[in-house]
C-alpha cells in the first residue's frame, strides 16, 4: 500500500516518514528543494507543488493514503500573501487531487491555532469554533481557512481525517523549526532575555504516533488535538539549562516591554536575514490557552504524550549529533 506525504521534508514530515518505514509501509514523498529530512531513506520521490493541480493528481496515482503536511508557518504576518496560498489553496488542491485519485483517507494537519484561543480559562478541545476573525494572525486564519476546505471535499465524499497538533518539537529538525531554533540558541547563548508566556509544548514523534493512529481508527471528519504539556517559555529554558549545563537568561521581557520592541526586533532581523527573536505575532501565540484537552484523542486513537523533559533531552541528543551543537562558550 503506497503513503504519500506531502512536505515530507520537514520536521514532522521527517519523522512521519521514518516511523512509515518502520512499520513496513511503502513511503512517496511529496518534495521541492530541501530533501535533508529524507536523504538516505527507502523511499519513492516525486516532484509536486500544491498550487498545481495536475502535478499532485500525478503524485496520488495509486495511493490509499495521503498525508498534507506542506504548510508555511509563519510569525511574520503574510506580507506576500504565500501563508494564505499555502494554507488554504493547497488543502483545497489536496482534497481535489484525493478525490480525483479515489484516496482511501486523507490525514490533513492542521493546527491548534486554526481554534478561536480565548477564552483562556475555559478549557479548549475540538468543540472550539474555528478562527474567523480578520484581526487574528493571518497563520491562524489560514489555518481554519484550510480545514474549512478539506471540510468541505468530505462533504463531497472525500474519507478525511483531521489533526491539530501544538507547538512541535524533538529529533531529526534539519532545518530547523522555529521552535527547534530557539533550543539552539539557548544553548549557543544568543538570546539576550527571556519573553513572558508559554505553550502547550509537545514531541514530534507522539504527534506522528497519533497522526498514524488517525489514519487507522480516526472517523471521517473527526478532529483530533493531540497536545502535550503546557509550559511557561521560562520553564521551557529552565529545563534546557538542566539538559544542557548552560544557563538560561535571567532577564524576563514583561509582554508590555516585549510588544513596544516587537516592530525593532522584525525590522533588524528584515536587514540580517536572520529570524527574529519575537515578532507581534509570536507574542500574540504565547498568551495561550493553557487547558488544552486531547480526551478525544486519547479514547479513539489511544494517544499518549511523553514528558517534555524528555523531549527536550532527545532534541538536543540529535542536535549534536548532526553537528549542530558548538561547544558553549561558558555554562
Amino acid at each position: 500500500m503506497t503513503v504519500v506525504v506531502t512536505g515530507a521534508s520537514g520536521h514532522v514530515g521527517g519523522n512521519l516518514v521514518r516511523a512509515l518505514l518502520a512499520a513496513g509501509r511503502k513511503v512517496r514523498c511529496v518534495v521541492r528543494e530541501d530533501a535533508r529530512a529524507i536523504e538516505g531513506l527507502d523511499v519513492e520521490r516525486v516532484r509536486a507543488d500544491v498550487f498545481d493541480p495536475v502535478s499532485l493528481r500525478a503524485a496520488f496515482d495509486g495511493a490509499e493514503v495521503v498525508y498534507h503536511l506542506a504548510a508555511k508557518v509563519s510569525i511574520e504576518g503574510d506580507p506576500d500573501g504565500l501563508v494564505h496560498r499555502t494554507n488554504v489553496e493547497g488543502p483545497r488542491n489536496v482534497a481535489a487531487a484525493c478525490l480525483d485519485a479515489r484516496v482511501k483517507r486523507l490525514v490533513h494537519f492542521s493546527s491548534i491555532h486554526a481554534f478561536v484561543q480565548r477564552p483562556f480559562d475555559e478549557r479548549l478541545d475540538e468543540d472550539r469554533p474555528l478562527v474567523e476573525d480578520p484581526r487574528e494572525m493571518a497563520y491562524d486564519r489560514s489555518k481554519a481557512a484550510g480545514q474549512r476546505e478539506v471540510l468541505a471535499a468530505i462533504r463531497r465524499g472525500l474519507d478525511a481525517v483531521i489533526i491539530h497538533p501544538t507547538a512541535i518539537l524533538g529529533p531529526f529538525d534539519f532545518k530547523p523549526s522555529p521552535v527547534g531554533q530557539v533550543l539552539l540558541d539557548l544553548y549557543h547563548r544568543r538570546l539576550p532575555s527571556l519573553v513572558a508566556g508559554g505553550f502547550d509544548w509537545v514531541d514530534v514523534r507522539d504527534v506522528v504516533a497519533g497522526a498514524m493512529a488517525a489514519e487507522q481508527r480516526g472517523r471521517t471528519g473527526r478532529n483530533y488535538l493531540l497536545s502535550g504539556e503546557w509550559k511557561s517559555v521560562v520553564e521551557l529554558a529552565a529545563i534546557a539549562g538542566e539538559v544542557t549545563g548552560v544557563r538560561p537568561p535571567r532577564f524576563v521581557a514583561p509582554f508590555w516591554l516585549a510588544r513596544l520592541g516587537a516592530p525593532f526586533m522584525t525590522a533588524f532581523a528584515r536587514v540580517t536575514g536572520r529570524r527574529p527573536l519575537y515578532t507581534s505575532d509570536s507574542l500574540h501565540a504565547l498568551e495561550s490557552n493553557r487547558r488544552i484537552c486531547c480526551d478525544r484523542a486519547v479514547a479513539e486513537l489511544g494517544y499518549t504524550h511523553r514528558p517534555l523533559r524528555e523531549t527536550v533531552a532527545d532534541a538536543y541528543a540529535w542536535f549534536r549529533e548532526a553537528g549542530m551543537l558548538a561547544p558553549p562558550k561558558d555554562a
